[in-house]
């Protein structure tokens, strides 16, 4: 059957205007003005923005964390982002075994996904350590559509700095992008050992044991060592903090090439005095949220291009069992937050509606740009004729209040509760099927696996 929205407005990166579009066979076939509606199922979308699916490159949706597991799979996981607007999502993978291959966990994780998503999805290989067999590994998973990795500068698989160097080498070779998680480890963990040993346990001390300058030095040294690799792909995932951007403006204004950063809304709406709060925990995250002058920094960031990305690093425990844990101690608290179905809206009510960014940026932030760098563009994260018809509608007019019990994922809060937000989501059509009209209507296992490019 063949689709056509009428009467709305197109918003992609680089333009809006208002004409009509047609799907045939999955894709957007043309956009225009008179098609001919016979036989044609028709989206009346007057006053009203239509949008390429929102893009989240940075979930961990289906996660075991040592006890602790997320509270999705991949079925309701990506049943609340659809309800979001995302239409395709790229999945980081948990640590497995030690000594485990690069492809033990891609195996792992496309059986499940494959059985259980809704959307469209994709997978970056994580580095737990570098050999020769490692580095070959990234090479037969490149040619295979896995076109990105990720590495830690913390936790317990943390790679050290000639790791990192060979890692990078090998990936300006390939020219795969390298998603690095920074945070200084030996800084952490000092301050969370003091601050433990003193009787210092509250939520408010995982801020203060997680610092603005351990992110900034993690980052500063990471690019340093992409640049000594010959200026390789690395993306900086979460950023939090002015520093941060300060050090990755600084490296490009040396010109440096082919440095991407990302970050979420959690750090865009929620800062630290969210620890102090009854319930911290609920805010438990790495990097954890900052000062409020590190938003207004962010937020400006966003708009002049210093930031290619807003993903929303999804990892959410339950608030009323899992994030318990850290009731009494906040390192045994699992950490993550949920946001993986908030991210579209909000960002549209916080950023478009606020005159924070323009419409335009908005589709580049959430769509066009995570798709360009992580080799699925002009298939995702645009309307063109020949993309996947894959759609978000967003209507202005409407306001809401974020409310966990209007939410489709597992999870029991929303960073957002109570939140006032300006513009709602009415229609969301992946492969040119409606899946979201204020009802979820897709079916488990309707996802592929998208096999993406290297960076160009």
């Amino acid at each position: 059957m063949k689709m056509i929205i009428k009467n709305g407005t197109i918003v992609t990166a680089n333009d809006s205007y208002k004409a009509d579009i047609l799907i045939e066979n999955r894709q957007i076939k043309a956009i225009g003005t008179d098609f001919d509606t016979a036989d044609a199922q028709v989206i009346n979308a007057a006053d009203k923005y239509v949008m390429p699916g929102a893009v989240d490159v940075h979930t961990h949706i289906d996660l075991q964390a040592g006890q602790f597991h997320t509270s999705d799979d991949f079925f309701t996981g990506t049943r609340a982002a659809v309800c979001g607007g995302t239409t395709s999502v790229i999945e980081h993978l948990a640590f497995g075994p030690k000594n485990c291959s690069l492809r033990y966990q891609i195996d792992k994780y496309k059986k499940n996904a494959n059985e259980k998503t809704v959307i469209d999805y994709g997978l970056h290989g994580v580095i737990q350590y570098v050999d020769d067999n490692v580095l070959k590994e990234m090479e037969q998973l490149t040619a295979e559509g896995i076109s990105s990795f990720k590495i830690y500068m913390t936790y317990n698989f943390a790679l050290d700095d000639a790791s990192i160097l060979r890692v990078l080498k090998k990936a300006q070779e390939l020219n795969a992008v390298i998603a690095v998680h920074c945070e200084n480890d030996t800084m952490i963990n000092y301050l969370r050992q003091k601050y433990v040993r003193e009787g210092n346990i509250s939520p408010y001390y995982h801020a203060l044991s997680r610092s603005d300058d351990s992110e900034a030095e993690a980052v500063e040294r990471v690019l340093h060592l992409a640049h000594i690799a010959d200026d390789a792909p690395i993306y900086i995932v979460h950023l939090s903090t002015k520093k941060g951007l300060d050090v990755i403006r600084q490296a490009r204004s040396n010109g440096q090439k082919n440095i991407y950063a990302e970050t979420c809304p959690q750090y865009l709406v929620c800062d630290a005095a969210c620890y102090k709060r009854a319930d911290g925990l609920k805010y438990v995250m790495s990097p954890p949220l900052r000062k409020k002058e590190d938003i207004t920094a962010l937020w400006r960031g966003l708009a002049d291009g210093s930031i290619d990305v807003i993903a929303t690093d999804h990892c959410p425990f339950y608030w009323k069992s899992d994030k318990q844990a850290g009731i009494n101690d906040f390192t045994k608290c699992p950490n993550g937050a949920p946001g993986i179905e908030e991210r579209a809206i909000i960002m549209f009510s916080e950023g478009v509606m606020k005159d924070r960014i323009t419409l335009n940026k908005y589709v580049e932030l959430l769509c066009t740009k995570p798709a360009c760098i992580y080799g699925m563009y002009p298939q995702k994260g645009t309307l063109l004729p020949g993309s996947d018809a894959d759609i978000m509608i967003i209507d202005p007019s409407e306001n809401q209040k974020m409310n966990i019990n209007n939410l489709h994922g597992t999870v029991d809060y929303t960073l957002y509760e109570g939140l006032n937000v300006k513009g709602k989501i009415i229609n969301v059509i992946r492969a040119g099927e409606i899946v979201y009209d204020g009802n979820f209507t897709a079916d488990a296992g309707t996802g592929s696996f998208i096999e993406r490019r290297v960076l160009k």
